[in-house]
């Protein structure tokens, strides 16, 4: 009997010092309902023996990126990205000077390209991504992120991510978790420095994509971006974008807004343990507080699902104790 004592005390003590170990792993999270449903999810999947447990090769998690992993507002990056190189090629475009929304861009006109809907800023991406290579792309955004700095918070762009879900990507993988970007953003674009900022390779990216072509230039075989769009990761497409790449139903998935609801239900419906978390943006003095009405990220029926179903609600004021990196 002692024997089965001592046993039953050495195993309580081992769950603790492995509760401990995992509340350490993501040390920029007030304790609270999101981080304990965050650990109490990956312990009861993680455990062998566990009636909860899924198979290392099963552990998918996937992530949203504008809004989830870095900021969003004022204006997507890499829609900031396309306006900024819209400057940089106008001497190349006389025409831009009289045609939108290359027109209001040049004024200085945000609001007013903006204006000309999905079909100006397709316009604007085209002009701006397409027609080089990958590997020119590559070095173009680069380039650009190892100058350009966020206008409120004088900053590099791919410094403007989120701290707490760095450290939840880490504790993830540390237990036995694969880590997915799935954007609506551009794929090309993330894969330039997500593996550098987050941890997550580039065959581990899925995003929207433009048609791409093989050809010679000047006997040396490249990649060409070319202006027709391919794949709209997005909404009902990120399920389709996951099952295409990865060929498996997630376990965990995390957004910010409506545009990440397919994703979230996709994945709660599979069979076992599965969690959806999304990141409120509740914070207005260390990061912007929005949600039903914001133009960018807006947050309205994937929020009144999580309600009603028991997805898991990230509070950015609440929860995170601090929100940039290197912020103090």
């Amino acid at each position: 009997m002692r024997s089965v004592a001592l046993r039953s005390v050495f195993l309580a003590a081992l769950a603790a010092a492995r509760l401990a170990g995992a509340q350490d792993s993501l040390p920029s999270w007030n304790d609270g309902p999101a981080k304990q449903a965050i650990v109490e999810f990956v312990r009861k999947t993680t455990t062998a023996g566990s009636a909860d447990f899924v198979a290392p090769e099963a552990r998918i998690a996937v992530f949203d990126n504008d809004g989830t992993l870095w900021s969003e507002q004022p204006l997507y990056f890499q829609a900031q990205f396309a306006l900024e190189r819209v400057k940089v090629l106008a001497p190349q475009h006389p025409e831009w000077k009289a045609k939108q929304p290359f027109k209001s861009v040049l004024a200085g006109d945000v609001k007013g390209a903006l204006a000309t809907g999905q079909k100006g800023m397709a316009e604007l991406l085209a002009a701006t991504h397409a027609g080089m290579t990958t590997d020119e792309f590559a070095k173009t955004v680069s380039d650009w992120l190892a100058t350009a700095q966020h206008p409120r918070w004088k900053r590099p762009y791919d410094r403007c991510i989120y701290q707490p879900m760095l450290e939840l990507l880490g504790y993830l993988r540390l237990s036995g978790y694969q880590t997915f970007i799935v954007s609506g953003g551009g794929v090309e674009f993330m894969r330039v420095w997500a593996e550098r900022a987050y941890g997550i390779p580039p065959q581990q990216v899925i995003g929207s994509s433009g048609k791409l072509k093989y050809e010679l230039r000047g006997g040396t075989p490249v990649i060409v971006k070319l202006p027709q769009i391919d794949f709209v990761d997005d909404g009902p497409g990120k399920p389709v974008g996951i099952q295409k790449a990865i060929g498996r139903r997630p376990v965990l998935a995390f957004g910010n807004s409506d545009g990440d609801r397919e994703m979230l239900e996709w994945t709660k419906a599979g069979d076992g343990a599965r969690f959806a978390g999304i990141v409120h943006h509740t914070d207005a003095e260390r990061e912007w507080a929005y949600d039903r009405k914001s133009p960018i990220g807006k947050l309205d029926k994937a929020w009144d699902e999580a309600t009603q179903k028991g997805w898991t609600l990230v509070d950015m004021k609440s929860d995170w104790k601090l929100v940039y990196p290197d912020a103090k």
